[in-house]
């Protein structure tokens, strides 16, 4: 899941709409919170400051790690910035 992205749970909850500073946010503090952590997502969401709730904390990683295995799988495509003349 791109940091740049406006992002949302699959099952379509408002509530769960994830801007690109909440996503860099995750990203970041998710790093400190390894799989084996106690309380893994409560510790996450407090450590956002209780934007969200350990349950969209953790269907965010869900969905982050779908689209991880997608990218590595190949079965989607890198995607194609328009950079002013950098590649061309």
């Amino acid at each position: 899941m791109s940091s740049g992205s406006m992002s949302s749970s699959r099952n379509g909850n408002a509530n769960s709409k994830w801007s690109a500073e909440e996503n860099k946010l995750f990203e970041q503090i998710l790093a400190c919170y390894g799989e084996g952590t106690p309380d893994r997502w409560h510790k996450v969401s407090r450590a956002m400051g209780g934007i969200k709730t350990a349950e969209e904390v953790r269907r965010q990683y869900e969905i982050l790690v779908e689209d991880y295995e997608l990218i590595k799988s190949g079965r989607v495509p890198f995607p194609k910035y328009n950079t002013q003349g950098a590649w061309n």
